[in-house]
């Protein structure tokens, strides 16, 4: 009976049988099932189909499996292969540039170019420095178990070596603005540095992240004008402060099981079944932010048109949530890239009307 079983297991597909021997793997060793399950459906070189698939498909987790496999630990320890928290980082310093720009002007694409890099290497040694923080929690939750470090897929000092060079490269970058934005830009590197601690002493660690994660709001203006006209850039920073706090507590509510169980503080759990309420109450406080930040800076219909979009995607976003299923929480979460772009799209468009305002108005001065 043993060996027609063996023989059976031998004419099953190869596909299959990696399947089983993937299974029989977690059922020894329970502590790797993340890993291995999040793994076992993916082959182990490119089908046929994804050597067709169309550029435009090809996602950034694609091009981090493509990479080397020896660099693969880096780029997912500084989660490019999840460029979401990159566009959150990024998209407050876009809205802050576009209103520091002239009327009737885009806003300077070299400085946008400038600050999305910045994100990208910021957002990764953030990451970088969150994972050194957390390895020992990390390895105790599912969703991130397979982490590199949790994973002891590179060392402690490996990550060290590794975060040294991103803000040495960041540096480079922040070196390139005037003398006000590079102060102001290293005086938000004790917030990057401490947030992954606030988990562990208080409920609201997203307002933390908020405080860290726009601070692009302050340093975009400062690139562009030398200083920050405090008039407009405080209310939005607070707004993007209240975005953080909508996002990263949808976000939170994934993980909150896990969050009790080994006993670190979130907002989701501060909040629990009154999460809608807060939400609301956020929302509401964040559009008057940006309708405060309009009127100190003259924008026009296009800007106020996309802060009522704005407003519309969060009300949609919230009555939906169901804060009991993770798939929706990442939904909803990564949804607020859409949120961003609205906002940044607002305020080009509300920039260039400013112009055609402008020009009337000389009219009407020259009738008159």
């Amino acid at each position: 009976m043993a060996a027609l079983r063996l023989l059976s297991s031998l004419t099953k597909p190869p596909r299959l049988r990696c399947c089983l021997l993937a299974q029989a793997s977690v059922a020894r060793f329970p502590e790797a099932a993340p890993c291995a399950l999040s793994n076992r459906h993916e082959p182990p070189y490119p089908s046929p189909q994804s050597a067709r698939r169309p550029l435009s498909t090809i996602s950034a987790d694609g091009l981090v499996r493509a990479a080397p496999a020896s660099l693969q630990p880096y780029l997912r320890l500084m989660r490019l292969d999840k460029p979401i928290g990159t566009w959150l980082l990024y998209l407050p310093c876009t809205w802050s540039i576009g209103l520091a720009a002239e009327p009737g002007c885009l806003p300077s694409f070299y400085t946008l170019f400038l600050f999305g890099t910045g994100a990208v290497l910021m957002r990764g040694a953030g990451c970088t420095i969150n994972d050194m923080w957390d390895q020992d929690y990390d390895k105790k939750v599912a969703r991130t178990a397979c982490r590199p470090l949790a994973a002891g897929r590179i060392s402690t000092f490996q990550s060290l070596v590794f975060l040294g060079g991103q803000l040495s490269l960041a540096l480079c970058i922040l070196l390139c603005l005037n003398y006000y934005s590079i102060v102001l830009g290293a005086a938000s590197l004790s917030l990057v540095v401490t947030y992954p601690l606030m988990k562990r002493i208080t409920y609201w660690p997203q307002l933390v992240l908020g405080l860290t994660f726009n601070w692009g709001a302050l340093l975009g203006w400062s690139a562009i004008r030398g200083s920050c006209d405090w008039s407009v850039c405080l209310p939005l920073y607070f707004s993007g402060v209240l975005w953080t706090l909508i996002y990263d507590t949808i976000y939170a509510h994934q993980d909150k099981k896990d969050d009790v169980a080994i006993g670190v503080k979130s907002t989701a759990l501060r909040f629990n079944e009154n999460t809608k309420q807060w939400l609301s109450g956020f929302s509401a406080l964040m559009l008057l932010g940006l309708t405060v930040t309009g009127m100190n800076c003259d924008q026009t219909f296009p800007y106020y048109a996309a802060v009522a979009a704005v407003g519309v995607h969060l009300a949609q976003q919230i009555y939906t949530l169901d804060i009991h299923s993770p798939e929706d929480c990442w939904k909803k979460f990564s949804a607020n890239r859409t949120v961003g772009l609205l906002l940044f799209i607002g305020i080009v468009l509300g920039n260039l009307w400013k112009k055609k305002n402008t020009e009337e108005t000389r009219k009407l001065s020259d009738l008159t």
